[in-house]
């Protein structure tokens, strides 16, 4: 066939496409209708995960499984939109890392809120405010976000979901490198990039700041400023990108927790986070860490945060695989509390099996 013949039959199966989507959106509405009357929540993670799960089983190719999730995904955000559009609130300004994982996770067809700090995220969605907002809670190389953990401490909202997106930061700048006098950026990207920053900037004053967007605003409005961010705050911010991918460790991933005022319903595949404080006495943590080994709970993550009204105690996060109904989960729990002065089930949300 000829390049206009087979751009032919492109052009005809778009014009199916174009009416088999319309088609879906027809029943999406009626959904929203049923969703409406019987007061069930507009997104569902479950029901999120069962569809992408059927549309990589039917996937025979040759398109990537990684296309058309991205596609099933954007397919999602319109139907929000014809249901009841969501409010995303995030850490801004626009162009930070928080606000591409938002997008990848929940598309283009929602409104989005940026705010100032990681807590503001928690206010805003306690408040109800908002429908959901993503919170940075780990990265790969850099560790636990110190304002993420806190931020469950001392809010009442639950994870329904989470998020891993490959991270790279770049060196941006409107100036020549020997003329960079201060770099600004987030605490957690300068120790991602530690290394680097060490070999090729001795001189340069670090200034950490709340966002790597916030840190690209500054750098294009002051003189001799550089920042390290991504490639979209480049593009937003008029920024060259001089430098770019500095982070030490190659395979740089951050994972985000998408907060809400309830959890998700049990996939099968899942995973639940657990906050709690234990008595200042010997064996307490090693006590409430065996119940897991004994009950067969794969812990995935463990992390702690001094507690700021008592010196010397810690409150713990604990990741581990298995949701707050299973059997062995909720006996688990009951036997965990007898060790603990406070036990908090954070949420249980689908396990997130790939990199966006």
């Amino acid at each position: 066939m000829s390049l206009d013949e087979l751009r032919k039959k492109i052009d005809e199966i778009d014009a199916r496409l174009v009416e088999l989507v319309n088609e879906r959106a027809r029943i999406v509405v009626e959904v929203g209708k049923v969703k409406t009357n019987s007061s069930t929540p507009i997104y569902a993670p479950d029901r999120e995960k069962a569809v992408l799960d059927k549309i990589m089983k039917v996937n025979k190719g040759p398109l990537p499984d990684t296309t058309l999730v991205a596609i099933w995904r954007e397919l999602m955000s319109g139907s929000f939109f014809l249901e009841r559009p969501l409010r995303i609130v995030y850490l801004g300004p626009q162009g930070s890392f928080s606000h591409t994982a938002a997008m990848l996770k929940f598309g283009q067809s929602v409104e989005y809120e940026a705010v100032t700090d990681i807590r503001a995220i928690f206010d805003e969605v306690s408040k109800g405010h908002c429908d959901f907002g993503l919170v940075p809670v780990e990265n790969s190389a850099g560790g636990g976000v110190r304002e993420t953990l806190d931020g469950f401490i001392e809010s009442d909202v639950l994870i329904c979901a989470e998020v891993h997106m490959a991270i790279h930061h770049n060196l941006l700048a409107n100036c020549p490198l020997d003329k960079i006098e201060k770099i600004y950026s987030q605490p957690e990207v300068f120790a991602q990039c530690r290394n680097w920053l060490s070999s090729m900037f001795k001189e340069a004053k670090t200034i950490p700041v709340a966002s790597t967007a916030k840190a690209a605003r500054m750098a294009c409005e002051e003189e001799g400023s550089a920042a390290i961010a991504s490639v979209v705050a480049a593009e937003i911010y008029g920024l060259k990108i001089l430098c770019p991918d500095i982070e030490d460790i190659a395979n740089n991933i951050t994972r985000f927790l998408v907060v809400a005022r309830e959890d998700a319903k049990p996939t099968g595949d899942d995973k639940t986070i657990v906050l709690f404080s234990t008595a200042h006495k010997t064996g307490a943590l090693v006590d409430v860490l065996n119940i897991f080994k004994v009950y067969n709970l794969n812990m995935t993550n463990i992390g702690s945060r001094p507690n700021k009204k008592r010196e010397w105690e810690y409150f713990f996060f604990v990741d581990f695989l298995g949701h707050r109904q299973d059997a062995n989960v909720v006996t688990a729990l009951e036997e965990a509390r007898k060790h603990c002065l406070q036990l908090s089930v954070l949420g249980s949300f689908p396990r997130s099996n790939s990199v966006l």
